[in-house]
């Protein structure tokens, strides 16, 4: 069933991305963080999962020269270890990518939700709300997606109790209202988190000379920041 409410559906950023698992049974020995390589036209980075487990990722801007790489798993392996190699990324993250297991999806398009079409889109109607990934797709460099899903549940959970509360109304339109007072909670976080995570791979995938520049010389502080700002955020409590 369609319910007609919801912002526009999602755009395409222009980026696609794919990723894997890594096993290490006696261990891989990186340490407790995440390895990011960014400029060249991709971004890749390495996070440990485990002490034997290892997840990778790779995005990039596709274009008719990748040739067949996306025909299947060996090709796009093959493809994003060429890349790599060529931006002289460290021999254990080539590692990680050429023991990983991608699994049966070859690549996935990365796709957002315009932050013009939350400003003016209906996150809730009557009885009916959207959430999660109904509401704030994003491309993945915050890694906010999932986080950003608590934070409604929270949210939703915090208006609705309160019209249930003592003394609040628990009709329809007691309803109607704590679903509103939720929308106007979550739209202009919405829009932060969608716009910052575009704008972060935008600028850290960039091969574009000017972009390098100020983002090697001056943005990469800024950057670091806004992914830290972006997950220092505080929804209240239920």
């Amino acid at each position: 069933m369609i319910l007609p409410i919801g912002p526009a559906l999602p755009i395409p950023s222009g980026r696609s991305a794919t990723r894997g698992l890594a096993e290490y049974p006696a261990g891989h020995g990186f340490g407790p963080e995440i390895l990011q390589f960014i400029g060249e036209g991709f971004r890749s980075g390495v996070l440990p999962c485990s002490d034997t487990s290892v997840y990778w990722n790779y995005t990039w801007y596709p274009s008719p020269a990748d040739g067949d790489a996306e025909e299947s798993v060996g090709k796009m392996r093959r493809y994003v270890l060429a890349k790599l190699r060529d931006a002289r990324i460290p021999a254990a993250a080539l590692d990680v990518v050429e023991r990983g297991e991608m699994g049966d999806v070859v690549s996935s398009p990365l796709r957002f939700r315009s932050p013009l079409a939350l400003v003016r889109g209906s996150i809730s109607r009557g009885g009916v709300c959207v959430a999660g990934d109904a509401l704030h797709p994003m491309t993945p460099e915050l890694g906010q997606g999932g986080c950003a899903a608590l934070e409604d549940g929270v949210v939703l959970a915090r208006c609705l109790g309160e019209a249930f509360g003592a003394g609040g109304d628990r009709g329809h339109e007691g309803v109607k209202a704590a679903l509103e007072k939720y929308a106007e909670a979550r739209r202009w976080r919405s829009i932060q988190l969608i716009t910052a995570a575009y704008v972060v791979g935008f600028v850290q995938q960039s091969n574009n000379a000017v972009i390098k520049f100020l983002r090697d010389r001056f943005l990469s502080g800024l950057l670091a920041k806004t992914l830290v700002a972006m997950a220092d955020y505080d929804c209240g409590t239920l």
